[in-house]
């Protein structure tokens, strides 16, 4: 008997830089009580990334979206209503997730907005200043 053999599936970026994304951020969520990893998708889209977060049945004053540096940190609360239930899956308390983007934020241009239960940040690229300048050599060490 032999194994099947399946195409290779094609990522759209290369794995180190996806990697990239969540270097060096340790994810704390699932270690504090109470608090959920937010899961999430990050592309790059016509000269922006795109952080998608799935955070369903929340309302958006329960969201809140950080930048500091190149992190960018999305929180939300959700609390559970006070009706009696006999059976819920549904999760309630505090999640949070941070991503390491590999420029910095700028400090406008930023836009989140939040729809059937995903969240959508997006967050322009710097602009490359490609325009050509003169580097002064100066003598003596580095």
């Amino acid at each position: 008997m032999s194994a099947a053999q399946h195409p290779a599936k094609r990522r759209p970026f290369p794995r180190d830089l996806l990697d990239w994304f969540d270097a060096g951020l340790p994810s704390f969520g699932s270690l504090t009580e109470g608090t959920h990893k937010i899961p999430v998708e990050i592309t790059k889209e016509e000269g922006t990334y795109v952080l998608r977060a799935e955070l369903p049945g929340m309302d958006p004053e329960e969201i809140e979206v950080t930048a500091e540096g190149d992190v960018l940190t999305v929180r939300a609360e959700h609390t559970e209503t006070t009706t009696d239930k006999q059976h819920s899956e549904f999760r309630y308390g505090s999640f949070t997730r941070s991503v390491r983007l590999p420029a910095p934020v700028p400090r406008d241009g930023v836009e989140a907005a939040y729809e059937d239960g995903i969240l959508t940040v997006r967050v322009p690229l710097a602009e490359p200043d490609e325009s050509p300048r003169t580097i002064t050599v100066r003598k003596g060490t580095s």
